[in-house]
């Protein structure tokens, strides 16, 4: 499999990436951070325009993008809707159709429930060039490869029986979407993880995505259980990764009829009877010994988490952060 191969394929989820791809972007991605770190020039992308659309606010996203597009010799247009005819209504079609007139890449990050998977998919059938999802309602690509990229850095590319705990946690910063753990209970499996959902019963993941994860998990011999209890999650696992998501899945995905503000009464209910899934130091005794703690971030500290926990040698979330430079600059130079 040669670079070039790529040229012009869509990023908006892993699952329609096989797994010789993947690890042909991952091989990438290693490369570029040797020469990141090494200060050697790999201009992959030189005199080329990325845009990058954001519906909402983005830090390792943008930031990881706008300078790996930089370090890759080309330029990044941060875009956000009150910046272009959006906030007008333009349509997705109309939006792709021009914007792929002028440049070599779209990138978009659009995460509202019911829409943005669907907004991606109309701008990759309306682009002449390759469309890259920043984060939709569904998937978060550009974080399960980094991720990915961050466990094989710490247990190596033989990833069979790792016990991953990927947990739900109370948090009240901000509703959390969907997106990063569904897309790695679709991913994990696919390395022969052994991968662990704890949540409470208000707060499942999509039926539909959970029936393709465990299918992944039959064809490469990794495992997917689901169990309702944090403690039940963390025993003996080598990776925790507890993370607060919403509950819309139950309100949008399944034709909740209440309306928005009855939705939000209840998903605001359901989250305070789970205060206690939080992330300490006594669950982290229940792992195994040298367990590492991971989260894609912003992490609600004293919710989600103890400083105790994310400030401990167990944290690998600096790792994580930085590897969606290394992972993005392989997504871009070879789909660009």
């Amino acid at each position: 499999m040669k670079n070039k191969d790529f040229k012009g394929k869509h990023f908006i989820t892993l699952q329609d990436w096989r797994k010789e791809e993947i690890d042909h972007a991952l091989d990438l991605a290693g490369k570029l951070k040797k020469k990141y770190y090494d200060w050697k020039p790999h201009r992959m992308l030189r005199d080329k325009t990325l845009f990058m659309m954001f519906f909402e606010q983005s830090t390792r996203t943008r930031n990881s993008m706008e300078a790996g597009m930089t370090q890759l010799g080309g330029h990044a247009h941060d875009l956000t809707p009150d910046k272009m005819q959006l906030s007008h209504g333009e349509s997705a079609k109309d939006t792709a159709m021009v914007l792929s007139r002028m440049g070599h890449g779209i990138a978009c990050r659009n995460c509202f429930y019911g829409i943005g998977n669907k907004y991606l998919n109309e701008l990759a059938d309306n682009s002449r060039i390759p469309i890259m999802s920043l984060q939709d309602d569904l998937y978060h690509p550009m974080q399960g490869l980094a991720d990915l990229m961050t466990i094989q850095e710490y247990f190596g590319k033989d990833l069979k029986d790792i016990k991953i705990a990927i947990s739900w946690a109370y948090a009240t910063s901000h509703a959390k979407p969907l997106s990063v753990p569904l897309s790695q209970i679709l991913l994990f499996p696919r390395y022969g993880m052994d991968v662990t959902v704890a949540a409470p019963k208000e707060f499942p993941l999509l039926k539909n995505i959970v029936d393709t994860a465990q299918n992944n998990a039959k064809e490469n011999g990794g495992k997917l259980t689901f169990v309702d209890d944090m403690d039940a999650g963390f025993e003996d696992a080598d990776i925790v990764i507890p993370k607060n998501w919403g509950g819309f899945g139950n309100y949008i995905f399944d034709e909740y009829n209440a309306n928005e503000a009855e939705c939000m009464k209840e998903m605001k209910a359901n989250l305070e009877k789970h205060k206690s899934w939080i992330c300490d130091e006594r669950r982290m005794g229940l792992a195994k010994k040298g367990v590492k703690y991971m989260h894609a971030l912003p992490a609600d500290r004293g919710n989600e988490v103890t400083p105790g926990v994310i400030d401990s040698p167990a944290a690998i979330i600096y790792d994580e952060a930085e590897n969606r430079l290394h992972t993005a600059k392989a997504i871009m130079g070879l789909t660009m």
